[in-house]
């Protein structure tokens, strides 16, 4: 198999925070990928707490010294809770600035390197969690016009039971293993991840 330097970028839920067995969801699709056999370097490159805005100033940078000539490379990106939660009654970033950020990532990321995306998960509190569905429409609609896959994660984890009874056991947004091992499942059985290790 080609070696394989793949770069996740984002926030906590890239890091895997709350995850007592550190993995997250990118961990554990790393695993899998070379349990088939696949030679993948994984750099976790999530910081918690992050925006679209600050992913936007400093994505370029860490991904550069994380990329060799001598083997393929690939990015993979998560962002947009952040930019939903609301501080002081307003939302950190708004819709049309995170479309903006995205579009400035994904679009330099995508003529650089083949990319994903991954859309922002559900929460607990409903409110919010229409805000991550509205937004996560928008990055869909924007990864269609870049053609960057998307994976839609808020619906496609309420679906299951698990993410939202493994939130509401840690802090009603991030999971613990067992809801990270879940989204893993989910995308490790995308068609786009699995294009790139089957």
């Amino acid at each position: 198999m080609t070696a394989m330097r793949i770069c996740f970028l984002g926030d906590s839920f890239v890091s895997g925070a709350f995850d007592r067995e550190c993995l997250g969801w990118a961990g554990r699709i790393c695993a899998a990928a070379r349990a088939r056999g696949h030679d993948v370097s994984h750099y976790n490159l999530g910081i918690r707490g992050e925006t679209s805005v600050q992913l936007a100033a400093r994505w370029r940078a860490e991904a550069v010294i994380r990329q060799s000539p001598l083997q393929e490379g690939r990015l993979v990106f998560e962002f947009g809770m952040n930019d939903v939660r609301e501080v002081n009654g307003r939302m950190q970033v708004s819709d049309a600035d995170t479309v903006a950020a995205a579009r400035r990532i994904l679009g330099e990321a995508s003529e650089w390197k083949p990319t994903l995306m991954v859309g922002p998960p559900p929460v607990s509190d409903d409110p919010r969690n229409s805000r991550v569905r509205a937004i996560s429409e928008r990055l869909a609609v924007l990864c269609g016009e870049l053609h960057v896959p998307f994976f839609e994660s808020s619906r496609r984890l309420l679906q299951t039971g698990i993410w939202l009874a493994d939130i509401n056991q840690v802090d009603g947004t991030h999971p613990g293993a067992r809801g990270y091992a879940e989204w893993a499942r989910l995308i490790d059985s995308w068609d786009a991840w699995r294009n790139w290790v089957p």
